[in-house]
């Protein structure tokens, strides 16, 4: 998904450039510049801090509000129409690739989980953590069904599918289509703005997230040791972060020199891929807590949370992940192509190569393998730890 996301910011960067400063070069120019500064980040521990973020957020989020507002005041159809509810109506749910849009939609919650990391530093975890997740999720999904209902009706649901293909190869410039009607272009490229450093803060911050897999993993005895090395005098996973930005500038290249798109083929091809992944995960998860808690029904007796919830999970997003694995055809434009099988099969051979890794840890390290997962203090003062 990291590498994925490269796509479309070399596709917004590019086409900002072009439109307001007169600077007309290929998407991949501004990737590898992004590239360049995103490895030298992660290689020296540099992220983003916590109220750069938060201001960033808070401007992204106050944006799109306007947006909204100005949307209901001004009313639908590019302003004067009615605002309708047509696009909660079950012909609008069932119209397009229903797969596709339930892809997208998990996608736009990944990151809710991130509550469960700051667990030990919460003074009640038990109380606080549920009660964050629980706020995310509903903050988020109300945010955005309000914002997706209002763009539909500022542009009209009759006809809104063939307007977005009319947007090809950057259907992302609906919401500054909308902006430059609504807002005007002083906001609009304000918007655009803060849509590339949107898109910039989620590369460093995910590039972070895989080194210290990389890094996790390599403790662990899963993948090669050396990755589980931090940096002498930075402190960094700087093994994993290396390994990742020349993960993705293979990646981005082979894109390049074949000739496709960024937005169409890079970001959605990547990011559906790791999200239809992330979903198997999540019901994989949901049935370890079943499993988990039918063993040892004594640490909590909640039947709703520890048996109903996790069941209704589990197969709820295991039929999604099945639904959207057997429609992936259509997420690449071609239904015939070998792509729809291979691309989610690459999920299967992951989940292949992860149980013979942990096969082959456990007949060499009995010790290591029982402890693989578990939280344990981890000194970051040495490159050798």
């Amino acid at each position: 998904m990291q590498i994925g996301l490269y796509g479309l910011f070399g596709a917004a960067t590019s086409a900002f450039f072009a439109e307001n400063l007169g600077v007309d070069l290929p998407w991949w120019v501004f990737v590898l510049v992004a590239l360049a500064l995103i490895g030298v980040c992660g290689y020296r521990q540099v992220d983003l801090s916590v109220k750069v973020l938060a201001m960033l957020v808070t401007l992204e989020f106050l944006i799109v509000l306007v947006l909204d507002i100005a949307i209901l005041i001004q009313g639908g159809g590019g302003g004067g129409g009615p605002i309708t509810l047509t696009p909660f109506t079950w012909s609008s749910f069932i119209s397009g690739s229903v797969a596709i849009a339930l892809l997208f939609n998990f996608a736009s919650f990944i990151g809710f989980e991130a509550t469960t990391i700051y667990s030990e530093e919460a003074r009640d975890p038990k109380r606080t953590v549920p009660r964050a997740t629980y706020l995310a999720v509903l903050t988020i999904g109300l945010f955005y069904t309000v914002t997706t209902w209002l763009m539909v009706e500022a542009q009209g649901a009759a006809g809104l599918q063939d307007f977005l293909a009319g947007l090809t190869p950057d259907p992302t410039a609906f919401l500054f289509v909308l902006g430059g009607t609504y807002l005007g272009p002083a906001l609009t490229t304000v918007m655009a703005l803060l849509f590339i450093s949107s898109v910039f803060a989620a590369l460093l911050a995910f590039h972070n997230a895989v080194a210290r897999y990389c890094y996790a993993l390599g403790r662990e005895g899963l993948v090669p040791a050396h990755l589980g090395r931090t940096h002498v005098v930075h402190l960094s996973p700087h093994v994993g972060s290396v390994s990742q930005s020349v993960l993705a500038l293979v990646v981005v290249l082979l894109f390049v020199v074949t000739g496709q798109d960024p937005v169409l083929a890079l970001f959605t091809w990547l990011t559906q891929l790791g999200t239809l992944a992330i979903i198997v995960l999540m019901a994989l998860a949901s049935f370890a807590v079943l499993a988990f808690f039918a063993a040892n029904r004594h640490l909590d007796p909640n039947v709703l949370r520890t048996m109903v919830a996790p069941l209704v999970g589990g197969v709820a997003m295991a039929a999604v992940a099945v639904y959207a694995a057997s429609q992936f055809g259509l997420l690449i434009g071609n239904p015939e192509s070998a792509l729809r099988w291979a691309l989610p099969a690459l999920i299967v051979v992951a989940a292949v190569v992860g149980i013979i890794a942990a096969m082959v840890l456990r007949g060499r390290s009995p010790q290591l393998y029982a402890q693989m997962g578990r939280h344990r203090e981890v000194s970051l003062l040495h490159d050798d730890t």
